[in-house]
């Protein structure tokens, strides 16, 4: 066999005889191993070779004058517990045998006996592989489990745990610790134009940046999306600080380059330090909160959570409402009330359905102090789809000869998504209502913010058969300008107009100009805020179609639409 012809092992070899030696590197060339050896025969020399060297296998003679095969055994284990030991030796008792087993060596081989040792090697190093290949399977598992995948860096799970051990360990003594909730700005921009390798790339780059501005015992972790946490362990405030600024510079400063685009990105960060926090959960808030207040406060800078802080405040009081909405929609603990839309010449009444909480009294909650909360944390596509789903089958529950009708409110969001039209086809068809008998509403603000959303979903809206009401007309600097362009069937006219107009001339001029445009246009026309005799008078001579207002009628439950109808 030629050397060409032999596998290559490399073998530590502790061994105090040199003819011992040659006999084994002879079994090993024999068996059809080309041998790198090194031959060592006291501790000192094993422990260099050991860490100095790459080795596939050590070999060890039972006894030697300064050490022995447990040593050996041992010295492996702390080093590499996947490197196979095999014993080879003259003479081994049958105890000492089994102490060596147990102490962690794969074999052992009598010397005299040597044509079992390339059969032992061969089976070790294949176990050794495959050992080491369920320990990186292990270790990719255990890594994935406290890791973000996509840049490398600590996962939410690992962050909160360690946050956790950290207000623990602290106990209450010692410097604080300070958390930085980092959210990136114009990331949405990366992903719209370049698509999500493009923004998977941009975090991966960024990510290695960030971990360059903190320090070597902080954790740097992705909290989700395009949000980053930060613990600076035993970190005074103004070190926390500067921090920070290190890491809004550094993003504010890097360029991103895709193809032959290049990017800009920003940051917000929430600084917020534990004193006088012992909760993971508490403080995370905290500082989401601070980040989020950053934002509002114009982005691109740092926003130090403090006692008595009013933007902190009054985010955490929207947070409550947004955890009582969710609650009250779970628990059916909302209802919908219908004020009747009046007509003021031969037309059918219609009637707006109105939002209301119930609170832990028997009471109602209004609109008004829940809604901003669901604004600004996206719940409202939830909450129309909520107001859809139980306006239809209230209606359903009449009969088609009542000629009940109502308008629902829609929000901006929903005109976006992607799910309100097919939610509303799914309820027709459930429900069995004429799509006539329902119409929705949408502010002008809304309208005009998401112009072409708007006309889409209002489109097809009306092409299902739907009527479709602009809110509170007349509040833009530019309202008649897009009355061309919105699909639509209804005005409503804004009650800040039509509520004083009897004593502000302006008022009533825009109340005039609003009613005789629309009508030019082939809309009609509701006023609301009516609330006097005087003022229906006034709309009716004016030729205002509708009037609403409680003048006309009170919001009543939606429970019994026919004794709005009596009452009215």
């Amino acid at each position: 066999m030629s050397d060409g012809d032999l596998q290559h092992i490399r073998v530590l070899l502790c061994e105090d005889s040199e003819d011992d030696a040659g006999l084994l590197e002879l079994a090993l060339k024999r068996g059809g191993y080309q041998t790198r050896i090194r031959c060592v025969d006291n501790e000192p020399d094993f422990l260099d070779a050991l860490q100095g060297g790459s080795w596939d296998i050590v070999i060890t003679d039972h006894s030697m004058p300064s050490f022995n095969s447990i040593d050996v055994i041992r010295r492996v284990n702390e080093w590499d517990p996947h490197l196979p030991v095999i014993i080879v030796s003259g003479s081994i008792g049958e105890e000492a045998a089994v102490e060596a087993m147990k102490s962690g060596a794969q074999d052992y081989v009598m010397k005299g006996n040597l044509k079992r040792l390339v059969p032992a090697i061969e089976r070790e190093i294949k176990e050794a592989q495959t050992r080491r290949e369920h320990q990186q399977a292990q270790d990719l598992i255990h890594h994935m489990a406290y890791h973000d995948s996509l840049t490398g860096l600590v996962n939410r799970r690992e962050f909160e745990s360690r946050l956790r051990s950290a207000l623990q360990a602290r106990g209450g003594e010692g410097q604080p610790h300070a958390l930085l909730y980092i959210d990136l700005d114009r990331f949405k921009l990366v992903n719209d134009s370049c698509g999500h390798m493009a923004g998977d790339e941009l975090l991966r780059r960024l990510s290695r940046k960030l971990l360059r501005c903190v320090r070597e015992n902080d954790t740097l972790a992705r909290l989700g999306g395009d949000e980053f946490g930060v613990l600076l362990e035993h970190c005074p405030l103004e070190r926390a600080r500067h921090i920070a600024q290190h890491i809004l510079e550094t993003v504010d400063e890097y360029l991103f380059v895709w193809g032959e685009r290049n990017f800009k990105v920003g940051a917000s960060i929430g600084l917020v330090t534990s004193e006088g926090i012992d909760d993971e959960q508490t403080l995370l808030s905290l500082a989401d909160m601070a980040c989020y207040t950053a934002k509002d406060l114009g982005r691109h800078r740092i926003h130090v959570a403090s006692p008595g802080d009013r933007e902190i405040s009054q985010r955490r009081g929207e947070i409550e409402w947004v955890q009582r909405l969710r609650h009250a929609m779970d628990q059916d603990l909302l209802e919908l009330h219908a004020q009747r839309i009046q007509p003021l010449a031969g037309n059918s009444a219609h009637h707006e359905l109105l939002l209301r909480m119930r609170d832990d009294d028997g009471g109602f909650i209004t609109p008004d102090r829940f809604i901003p909360a669901a604004e600004r944390y996206n719940l409202m596509p939830d909450l129309d789809r909520w107001v859809i789903s139980h306006a239809f089958a209230s209606l359903g529950a009449l009969p088609d000869r009542t000629g009940y009708s109502c308008f629902i409110n829609l929000s901006g969001s929903s005109l976006s998504s992607d799910h309100l039209l097919g939610h509303v086809r799914d309820q027709l068809r459930l429900h069995g209502i004429r799509p006539g008998r329902i119409g929705f509403e949408i502010t002008e603000t809304a309208a005009i913010a998401n112009f072409d959303a708007a006309i889409d979903t209002m489109t097809r809206l009306r092409e299902m058969g739907f009527r479709i009401a602009i809110d509170d007309f007349g509040t833009g600097m530019s309202s008649f300008s897009y009355l061309r362009s919105l699909p639509a069937d209804y005005i409503k006219i804004d009650g800040s107009f039509v509520r004083d107009m009897l004593d502000d001339a302006i008022g009533l001029a825009i109340v005039e100009s609003v009613n005789r445009i629309a009508h030019i246009a082939g809309l009609e026309t509701i006023a609301e805020y009516v609330e006097s005799e005087a003022l229906l008078q006034r709309l009716r001579e004016m030729g205002v179609d509708y009037a609403q207002g409680w003048a006309i009628g009170r919001p009543q439950p939606l429970q019994n639409p026919q004794r709005d109808r009596a009452a009215s």
